[in-house]
């Protein structure tokens, strides 16, 4: 199991790029997405996708691998520290 601290949401780090008296509507309307489904993101409600991470690299000047990579690890640790987490045994190879 991974031993690296509960990474950031992406949309937790993306709150913090968006202009200071920006609001939603208006980075929704230059990423070319809804209102809804940026504020869904924002909220940790949606990830961030291929598509939406490079939407965000142009519009931010950043790389789609910064915005994947955040969501990546995101999930991973959620699925590390979940409820619904399983003991799977190593694969064994019949002999």
């Amino acid at each position: 199991m991974s031993r690296m601290h509960n990474p950031a949401h992406p949309g937790e780090v993306l709150k913090e790029w968006i202009p200071e008296g920006m609001t939603v509507t208006a980075a929704a309307e230059q990423l070319g997405i809804s209102r809804v489904m940026l504020s869904k993101i924002l909220n940790m409600k949606a990830g961030v996708t291929a598509e939406m991470a490079l939407r965000l690299a142009a519009w931010l000047g950043t790389s789609a691998e910064l915005w994947l990579g955040m969501q990546s690890a995101w999930d991973l640790w959620q699925a590390e520290h979940g409820s619904r987490r399983h003991e799977v045994k190593p694969l064994r190879l019949a002999a």
